[in-house]
């Protein structure tokens, strides 16, 4: 099964909150500046500037819509091996 990397630029992320509105399984809002973030559970890297998770396929649809709703363009993913 594949597994997909999500990098949210959290110096770019806006804290509108709509990445989580479409898929809250996979982010949520930090508490340690506001910005948008990969959940606990996905997550593999997070720092000011940038958070890494990596997800099972399954979530890729989930993801795919909040790439596409976030204003700032600040969400990537892509498949990894």
């Amino acid at each position: 099964m594949a597994k997909y990397e999500v990098v949210v630029d959290r110096a770019a992320c806006i804290a509108c909150g709509a990445a989580r509105a479409v898929c809250p399984k996979v982010f949520k809002l930090g508490s340690d500046n506001g910005k948008n973030r990969v959940v606990d559970e996905y997550s593999v890297h997070l720092d000011w500037k940038t958070s890494v998770g990596v997800i099972p396929e399954e979530l890729y649809e989930c993801v795919l819509k909040a790439v596409k709703v976030c204003p700032a363009k600040a969400i990537k993913i892509e498949r990894v091996e």
